[in-house]
C-alpha cells in the first residue's frame, strides 16, 4: 500500500469524520510521492506520522451573555499544528462552520504555506463556530473577551501568534487584543491584524488579495502573457475578493464578478469597485444592492446556481480567482470554466477547489496556482507585522508591498523550480508542497524527536 493510503487510514482511525482534513492530507501526501519514493530519510525519520499530527489540540467552551441577558454557548479552537520554522501562525475564523476537521484542515495547510514564504513561522489554526453575522458591537465584544480569556494562556508573542480571517477582522483582533492586554499586563505583538495605530501594519488588509494577483502575474508571465485585458472572475466579496478585484484593474485586468453568501454579480463592464466596497465594507448589505446603481449588472440568487455548481463560474472569461471558502468550486463548475476558454485558476481562498475539480485542470493543462502558495500573501504580510513590533518600527504602505512582491515571486519561483526538478514541470501544486515540506522536514530532522 501507498504512503498515502496507510496514512489516510491511520487518521480516519484517529481521527474519524475530519473530511476536510483527509482531503488536505491527502492532497499534500500524493504530491509528495516523487519525492518520498526516492529518499528513506523522511521515513526513517517518521515525519509524516508526526507531521499530520498537531503538536497541540486546544478545544474549550466559550460562554457569553447576549443582549437579552441569555447566556450563549459555542466551542473554540487552537490547532498548534507545527513549530519547527517558528512560532504557530495562522488565523482565527468566526463562523458556524466551524468544527474541528475545519480547524486541522487549515493548520495542516498553513505549514506549508508559511515554509514556502521563507520566514520564521510555524503553522497553527483556530477559531470558534460563532457567527458575528445579525449580532450587536457588545454581543462580539463579549464573545471576543470570553474566547481570549481561555486563549491568551497558550498564545504570546513568540510562542504563537494568531491574526483574522473569516469572521474576524480589526475589530474583533481589538477586541481580543484588549483582553489579552487586560489579563497579562503586556502589550506585545501576540495578534496580527491589529489596528494601524496601535501596532498594525500597513497593506495588511491588502496584502492576501493583492498576492494572489502578483503570483497570477508571475504565472502568466512564465507563459510570455501578462493579466493586462483579461476578463477576470472573481468569487467571494471579503478583503480577499475586494483586494484582487482592486489590484487586478490596477493591472488593467477587468474583474467581471464577485458574490456572496446570497448570490453572485456579473457585470460586463466590470465591477465597480468603490460601489463593492461600499456595500460590504461600509454599510454590510447584500450584493444584490450593486442593480440599483447598475442595472445593466446581473444578480443569480444563491437558489438559481446551477446543480452542483457555482454562478460565478459559469460565464465567459480568461482566469479564474476563487476566493472565497473551500470546496467552492466543483468539478461541474470546472468544466465550465473550460468550456469558456479559462487558462488560468488561481487560487485565493484555502482549498476552494475540490480535487475533482483540480483533476480536471490540471489534466486540461490550465495553468493552476494552488492557494498554499497563491493566498500566502497575508501571512507573510502578518509576519511582517511580527517583524515591525518587535523592532517598535512602522513601515509605510510602500515598503510593506514591496516585500510583499519579492515574498510572491520567490515562492513562485520555489514552487516553479521545484516542479521542473521533479520532473513535473508547471505542476505548481507538486511544486508548492515538496518545496514547503522538505523545509520543514529538515527542520524536524534537525531538532531530533520532539
Amino acid at each position: 500500500m501507498s504512503y498515502t493510503h496507510d496514512t489516510i487510514y491511520y487518521l480516519k482511525q484517529s481521527s474519524p469524520a475530519q473530511c476536510e482534513f483527509y482531503q488536505a492530507v491527502e492532497e499534500v501526501l500524493e504530491s509528495l510521492e516523487p519525492l518520498l519514493e526516492h529518499d528513506d530519510q523522511y521515513r526513517k525519520h517518521a515525519i509524516i506520522e508526526r507531521m499530520v499530527e498537531p503538536e497541540r489540540q486546544i478545544m474549550f467552551r466559550v460562554p457569553w451573555v447576549d443582549d437579552n441577558g441569555n447566556v450563549q454557548v459555542n466551542k473554540g479552537y487552537r490547532i498548534e499544528f507545527n513549530s519547527a520554522l517558528g512560532p504557530y501562525k495562522g488565523g482565527l475564523r468566526f463562523h458556524p462552520s466551524v468544527n474541528a476537521s475545519i480547524m486541522k484542515f487549515l493548520g495542516f495547510e498553513q505549514i506549508f504555506k508559511n515554509a514556502l514564504t521563507g520566514l520564521p513561522i510555524g503553522g497553527g489554526k483556530g477559531g470558534a463556530n460563532f457567527d458575528p453575522k445579525g449580532r450587536s458591537d457588545n454581543e462580539i465584544m463579549r464573545f471576543c473577551q470570553s474566547y481570549m480569556t481561555e486563549l491568551y494562556r497558550h498564545i504570546g508573542a513568540t510562542t504563537d501568534v494568531p491574526a483574522g480571517d473569516i469572521g474576524v477582522g480589526a475589530r474583533e483582533i481589538g477586541y481580543m487584543f484588549g483582553q489579552y492586554k487586560r489579563l497579562t499586563g503586556r502589550f506585545e505583538g501576540v495578534l496580527t491584524g491589529k489596528s494601524t495605530l496601535w501596532g498594525g501594519s500597513l497593506a495588511r488588509k491588502e496584502a492576501t488579495g493583492y498576492g494572489v494577483v502578483y503570483f497570477a502575474e508571475h504565472m502568466m508571465a512564465y507563459q510570455n502573457d501578462s493579466l493586462k485585458g483579461k476578463k477576470c472572475l472573481v468569487s467571494g466579496a471579503g478583503n480577499v475578493a475586494i483586494y484582487a478585484i482592486e489590484k487586478l484593474i490596477e493591472l488593467d485586468a477587468i474583474p467581471l464578478t464577485c458574490s456572496d453568501s446570497r448570490g453572485t454579480i456579473y457585470h460586463e463592464q466590470g465591477i465597480d469597485l468603490a460601489l463593492l466596497k461600499e456595500i460590504k465594507q461600509v454599510r454590510g448589505d447584500s450584493l444584490e444592492t450593486y442593480l440599483k446603481t447598475h442595472k445593466d449588472a446581473q444578480y443569480t440568487p444563491v437558489n438559481d446556481y446551477p446543480e452542483n455548481g457555482h454562478a460565478v463560474w459559469h460565464y465567459e472569461g480568461d482566469a479564474a480567482f476563487p476566493c472565497a471558502t473551500q470546496n467552492e468550486l466543483t468539478q461541474k463548475d470546472a468544466k465550465a470554466l473550460l468550456k469558456n476558454n479559462v487558462k488560468l485558476v488561481t487560487e485565493g481562498a484555502n482549498m476552494p477547489c475540490d480535487q475533482a475539480a483540480i483533476d480536471t485542470f490540471i489534466d486540461a493543462k490550465v495553468a493552476f496556482g494552488p492557494g498554499k502558495a497563491a493566498n500566502a500573501g497575508g501571512v507573510a504580510t502578518s509576519q511582517l507585522e511580527m517583524s515591525q513590533n518587535a523592532s517598535m518600527q512602522s513601515w509605510s504602505f510602500e515598503q510593506v508591498d514591496k516585500r510583499l512582491k519579492i515574498i510572491m515571486e520567490n515562492i513562485f519561483n520555489s514552487a516553479n523550480g521545484t516542479a521542473k526538478e521533479y520532473g513535473h514541470e508547471g505542476n505548481l501544486i507538486l511544486g508548492a508542497n515538496i518545496a514547503g515540506f522538505k523545509r520543514v522536514a529538515q527542520a524536524m530532522i534537525e531538532q531530533g524527536v520532539v
